[in-house]
C-alpha cells in the first residue's frame, strides 16, 4: 500500500495557531451621539475635507498623522445652539482598527469619548468608564501622556496610547479648522 503526502493536512494545524479576528459592535453613531450629547435635537452631518497641506499641519501638532483626507463629523444642535461636535474615528490598537467616537465642546474640551467598535482579541478594557473619563475636560493644555493624565492598561498600552493621540489629534483638528463653529 503506497500513502501520499497530503500538504493541505498541514493547514489544519497550522490554522489552530492563528487566531481569529475578534471584532466587537458596541455602538452605532446614532448611540453615540445620543450618549454624548443627551439634550442634543439635531445632529446635522458636517464631514471634514482635509488637504494634504492640513494633514500635514494636524500632524506637525498633534505629533501623529491624520490617516484620511476626510474626518466623519456630525454638529450637534438643540434649538438653534450649537452644543459641540461629535467625531468618528479610527486608530489602530496593537493589530486592528477601533472605532471611537469623542464629543468636543464649542471651545475645545473633551465632553467625552465612547469606543463604537473594538477589534483585537485584548485589551477591551478602554471601554471601561473608570478609563475614558480620564478625557474629560481635556483641552490642547493638558500633556496627553500616558500614565501622566490618563492612566496607562496594562495589556492595552498601544490600544490606550493610540486613543490617547487620537484624541489629542481631534483636538488639534478642532483648534485649526472647527474653531469658528
Amino acid at each position: 500500500m503506497r500513502r501520499y503526502f497530503d500538504p493541505a493536512a498541514l493547514l489544519l494545524p497550522m490554522a489552530a495557531l492563528v487566531s481569529p479576528a475578534h471584532a466587537t459592535d458596541y455602538l452605532t453613531v446614532t448611540a453615540a451621539q445620543s450618549l454624548l450629547f443627551p439634550t442634543a435635537k439635531t445632529f446635522a452631518e458636517r464631514p471634514l475635507k482635509l488637504s494634504s497641506e492640513q494633514r500635514d499641519r494636524i500632524k506637525e501638532l498633534a505629533g501623529v498623522r491624520q490617516r484620511t483626507d476626510e474626518q466623519k463629523m456630525w454638529r450637534a444642535e438643540r434649538e438653534g445652539a450649537f452644543l459641540g461636535w461629535l467625531i468618528v474615528d479610527e486608530v489602530v490598537g496593537k493589530h486592528e482598527f477601533i472605532t471611537y467616537a469623542t464629543a468636543l465642546s464649542p471651545d475645545g474640551r473633551v465632553i467625552g469619548v465612547e469606543v463604537l467598535s473594538y477589534r483585537e482579541t485584548h485589551g477591551g478594557q478602554i471601554r471601561d468608564m473608570g478609563w475614558r473619563k480620564h478625557f474629560v475636560g481635556k483641552t490642547l493644555a493638558d500633556p496627553f501622556k500616558l500614565d501622566q493624565d490618563v492612566p496607562n492598561i496594562s495589556g492595552a498600552t498601544l490600544s490606550s496610547r493610540n486613543v490617547l493621540d487620537g484624541v489629542k489629534r481631534l483636538l488639534v483638528m478642532h483648534k485649526l479648522y472647527l474653531g469658528h463653529g
